[in-house]
């Protein structure tokens, strides 16, 4: 009987931290929105709080361990 090859599990680390869209991006939010907010203005809270778009030089990591999309 042939050994069965390991199957890659999800770290969920990452997968609490980020999302992949149906097209194969991924989205993460952004950083220095959990405390100090009464000195940040309206408009920097506001952008804060959509998400952002993965640099592609992290892409690879970050869907390695993702492996179920």
């Amino acid at each position: 009987m042939p050994k069965p090859i390991a199957r890659s599990k999800t770290k969920k680390a990452v997968a609490k931290r980020f999302k992949i869209t149906g097209t194969g991006k991924v989205l993460r939010s952004h950083a220095t929105r959990r405390h100090l907010m009464s000195t940040k203005n309206a408009k920097r809270k506001r952008q804060l709080a959509k998400s952002g778009l993965v640099h592609k030089t992290d892409l690879r990591r970050i869907k390695a361990n993702l492996p179920f999309g």
